[in-house]
């Protein structure tokens, strides 16, 4: 997540919807940018139990179609991997923190076999694998005041900096991956798993396969 207290903005960094990228922009724009803690990923509901104060913060965040981020996902923890992780047979100095280091999630699945295990298995061993996207922009009854989509990523970040006041100004690409097509990775049981995992966003925001 990222806060300003001067543009009173509040951004929910959902993974794998562009949030990077978008977070760069936010930091270049924003000297006074902060966090809450810790969790990078934290979800609305957690921030403002928090820090209550940012409650009338401008709140925002951006989703991503369930079946294309499972693979962008499951293809950057695939790229640590084999760089640094078990698969490269590098040492393992048992320090967190950075990207070469990895997190706890991306070592407990860097041990599946392939990208139908990182969904089937995946989503049953990890909460926050199978967590929807629209869990992380709700809090006690209230939702993220605007939520953009990552399809629409230079269009709805340009919403955003209007909303702040800020330049509108090109997104910067971080962590951009090329998997070729998305659908190509999918047979029918990890299809309809992401649909099951996902059933929120899908009929939320209205994505399909």
């Amino acid at each position: 997540m990222l806060i300003s207290d001067e543009r009173r903005m509040l951004f929910v960094h959902i993974p794998k919807t562009g949030g990077s990228s978008v977070e760069q922009l936010l930091r270049d724009a924003c000297p006074d940018a902060r966090t809450v803690g810790r969790q990078r990923h934290a979800r609305l509901q957690r921030i403002l139990r928090h820090e209550p104060a940012l409650a009338d913060y401008w709140s925002f965040g951006f989703v991503r179609n369930p079946w294309a981020r499972m693979v962008s996902w499951y293809s950057m923890i695939d790229t640590w991997n084999h760089r640094w992780g078990p698969a490269s047979g590098r040492p393992q100095e048992g320090q967190w923190g950075s990207t070469r280091d990895g997190n706890p999630l991306w070592r407990a699945v860097a041990g599946y076999a392939d990208f139908e295990e990182f969904v089937l298995r995946g989503t049953e061993e990890h909460d926050r694998l199978a967590m929807p996207q629209l869990d992380y922009l709700l809090a006690d009854g209230r939702r993220a005041d605007f939520i953009g989509r990552t399809e629409n990523l230079a269009e709805d970040t340009a919403t955003v900096q209007r909303q702040l006041g800020l330049p509108v100004t090109e997104v910067p690409h971080r962590n951009a991956r090329s998997s070729g097509s998305w659908r190509d990775y999918y047979t029918p049981a990890t299809r309809d798993r992401v649909a099951e995992v996902y059933a929120k966003d899908v009929e939320e925001f209205g994505y399909r396969f």
